[in-house]
């Protein structure tokens, strides 16, 4: 009976562990997981290669570079036989070698005793001479001259590197400037403005009411005629600063405080405003500014050519009104010449203007008609002499104004009806709004560059699903001259590597057309189940799909060969699309363009069932960290694991400048519903917060906050806070930690072991 009952437990146990396995094999199966799909080191270590997609993609034109004034230009071209720099005549699209890459490899080699590749040499930027007999170029800190026609490879001067300071003007620093006809130099000092004659060595005082905290800045400007200076006058706060802590330096043991200016918002600015003297009396003339106290900012833009007046741009504190304003010189009255106002928000950050005969017309950028286009504005009365573009499309920017032909070049998006409404187009049209002309037809995202007299263009163009060409095109119609060597993709292909998909489908209305990529893995089969993954940031100062050809997406690429199909959409609340579209963002950033995103991917699951919407995650930086946690609080029914790195989660905490814009001033209750700190106990779902203790560009003491109200929910999360990391999140180990948490959350697999 023993013998028996050993045996029964026996076959007992092994039929338990069979039973299990086979539980297991089908909890796989029903969550379209197949067992041989395991995530394994070797996984890993592959996706650390896919940078090497970017060298399978030959002949793509890196941004070509005009010589001078000429009508030649030189570009690098990645191919099979090595990097060639490639020297072309615009004027019949005859291409030569910029220069004999073995004999330049070979010359650098003696110089320096060591090997150069000719292949791969050194360098990806050269400075021609306009006759095109040699070239300068900067390698190991040094600046190198070679002669193309003599062989001859001489070492120049020694390169600095460049200071990137990043610091707010100090507006109390003295300045001296001096007037046109060279007689005055006018200064601040004291807090107040003087002026010295520059013959007689005489200084005189202007001001006399300037003190500590309102005082005369260093911001002033000449009339031409040297009669008359216009200055700025501060009222100044103190600025908030914010705390960081490096708490792990190299150069001691103990932490170090760290300190930076950072405006939230909310706060008290500084107020500017203009103040004009007269020179030849000694005294100033009395402006009335009081409307202009309410303020965002204010900046003197120069005088009129003939002394008359000055004018200043005022953004009023809320982003709701910009006015452009004119100072009447001999009495110091103010007009009005532009008054941009907007019940919801004035997008000052893609304002255009361009005074034309002295201020007789003004070329202004404006939304008022529901989308982003040219006016021309009667500079006397401030009153639209014509619409320039219309159409429910937008003007991008300005790229020139010919004031000689009246004629503007400007880029334009959404130009075609069923094309990607984000696709960049280069234009022409008649400052009478006459004579349009798309100079870059074909349907796809183009990058232009002009010749000096623009005459001729080169124009590079793609878009995800299309590795696209480059041509030389006149600049008179756009046609074309001659056509660079296409885009060369078949070693690419050859690896199982999958084009992105370009994907568009209804939005929330349901007429909308809502527009983003798909990507897939290169060992992609349709007869699999994938989760998908978002890769979101719906930052409202912009649209942010890519419309470039593209062989690798860095994370979403990485994420893609770990068994992932990644998209990347633009939902409403982004820029470049309509005003309504736009204005979705205004006190709502928590919207996100969610319910645009959330169809747009049910939609691309119903037409490719492979895409498993029972397993959706999302990840995001900055306002797409914000972005990501929302998902889990506002739309946990749909995204199921969120990563959010360095976000800003609460708009009071971050800065001024940009939240202030689309949420609006005073501070109201909308910061708080757009709070993923005040909404923390929404949370479902699987939240993994990533961010450095040194980011001085989102308070990190933000994602802190989302921690402590978290922590006071009662809620489940994950969190990496780094020592020693700014606002740049993107090394190895971070995204090795991404990888995990998107394999086990989504996958349902244990990631491998580290190595």
């Amino acid at each position: 009976m023993k013998k028996i009952g050993f045996i029964s437990s026996f076959l007992f146990t092994r039929f338990s562990r069979l039973f299990g396995i086979l539980c297991l094999l089908g909890a796989y199966s029903l969550s379209g997981i197949e067992v041989k799909a395991q995530v394994t080191q070797a996984d890993y270590r592959r996706i650390d290669t896919l940078g090497n997609w970017n060298l399978q993609v030959y002949h793509a034109v890196t941004k070509p570079v005009w010589i001078g004034e000429t009508h030649y230009f030189w570009y690098q071209d990645h191919s099979p036989e090595g990097d060639i720099f490639w020297l072309v005549n615009a004027e019949n699209g005859e291409r030569t070698k910029a220069f004999q890459a073995e004999k330049l490899a070979s010359a650098m080699s003696r110089m320096t005793g060591r090997k150069v590749e000719a292949r791969k040499l050194p360098f990806r930027s050269i400075n021609y001479d306009t006759d095109r007999k040699g070239f300068e170029f900067v390698w190991e800190g040094r600046k190198w001259y070679y002669s193309v026609k003599h062989n001859k490879l001489v070492q120049r001067d020694t390169v600095l590197p460049e200071r990137k300071v990043w610091e707010r003007p100090e507006p109390k620093a003295e300045r001296r400037v001096s007037s046109p006809d060279g007689r005055w130099e006018a200064y601040n000092k004291d807090n107040n403005i003087y002026v010295r004659d520059v013959a007689e060595d005489k200084e005189y005082v202007l001001s006399r009411d300037g003190i500590k905290d309102f005082y005369y800045s260093g911001e002033m400007a000449w009339s031409p005629d040297s009669k008359k200076l216009a200055v700025i006058k501060v009222r100044d706060i103190p600025e908030r600063r914010i705390p960081l802590i490096e708490s792990s330096p190299v150069s001691q043991k103990q932490p170090i405080l760290q300190w930076r200016d950072y405006a939230k918002p909310g706060d008290v600015l500084p107020v500017y405003l203009p103040a004009l003297f007269n020179i030849e009396q000694k005294q100033q003339i009395p402006l009335d500014t009081r409307f202009f106290e309410n303020q965002f900012y204010l900046q003197l833009t120069g005088w009129r050519e003939d002394s008359r007046a000055f004018t200043f741009e005022f953004n009023q504190r809320g982003h709701q009104r910009y006015i452009v304003a004119e100072v009447e010189a001999e009495t110091g009255g103010i007009r009005s010449l532009i008054d941009e106002q907007s019940p919801t928000f004035v997008y000052y950050n893609r304002n255009f203007r361009y005074d034309l005969e002295d201020g007789k017309e003004i070329l202004w950028i404006s939304e008022r008609d529901g989308w982003r286009h040219l006016y021309l504005i009667d500079g006397k009365n401030g009153q639209v002499k014509q619409q320039i573009t219309k159409g429910e499309w937008v003007v991008r920017e300005v790229e020139k104004v010919d004031e000689e032909n009246r004629e503007i070049w400007f880029t334009a998006s959404g130009l075609k009806e069923g094309e990607d409404p984000y696709q960049v187009h280069y234009c022409r049209i008649g400052m009478d709004g006459t004579g349009f002309v798309d100079l870059t037809p074909e349907s796809a995202n183009h990058r232009v560059v002009f010749s000096e007299d623009r005459q001729y263009m080169v124009d590079r163009y793609s878009r995800p699903d299309f590795p696209g060409g480059t041509v030389i095109r006149k600049g008179s119609d756009g046609s074309v001259v001659a056509e660079l060597p296409e885009v060369d993709i078949k070693e690419l292909l050859q690896t199982g590597w999958q084009m992105p998909e370009v994907f568009h489908a209804k939005g929330r209305d349901g007429e909308t057309a809502i527009w983003g990529t798909i990507l897939r893995p290169s060992h992609f089969d349709a007869s699999r189940s994938y989760p998908v993954v978002e890769m979101i940031y719906a930052g409202p100062h912009d649209s942010h799909v890519e419309k470039d050809f593209r062989a690798y997406y860095h994370l979403s690429s990485r994420l893609c060969e770990l068994g992932f199909v990644v998209v990347m959409i633009d939902g409403m609340g982004t820029a470049n699309r309509s005003k309504a579209f736009h204005d979705v963002c205004w006190k709502n950033l928590k919207d996100a363009g969610f319910p645009d995103r959330i169809a747009w991917i049910k939609a691309a699951a119903e037409q490719y069932p492979y895409m498993d919407t029972t397993r959706v995650g999302i990840y995001g930086w900055s306002a797409g960290g914000q972005n990501a946690m929302a998902a889990l609080l506002f739309h946990n029914d749909f995204y199921k694991a969120a990563v959010a790195l360095c976000g800003c989660h609460d708009n009071r905490m971050d800065k001024i400048w940009w939240n202030e814009q689309w949420m609006g001033y005073p501070i109201d209750e909308s910061y708080s519903t757009s709070s993923n700190v005040d909404n923390a106990w929404r949370l479902k779902g699987k939240l993994f917060l990533i961010n450095g203790e040194l980011d001085d560009n989102v308070d990190p003491a933000s994602t802190l906050q989302v921690v402590n109200a978290l922590v006071n929910a009662g809620k489940d999360f994950e969190q990496l806070y780094l020592p020693n990391h700014t606002h740049s999140l993107g090394g190895k180990f971070v995204m090795h930690r991404l990888h995990d948490f998107f394999v086990k959350q989504l996958l349902n697999q244990e990631p491998p072991e580290w190595e």
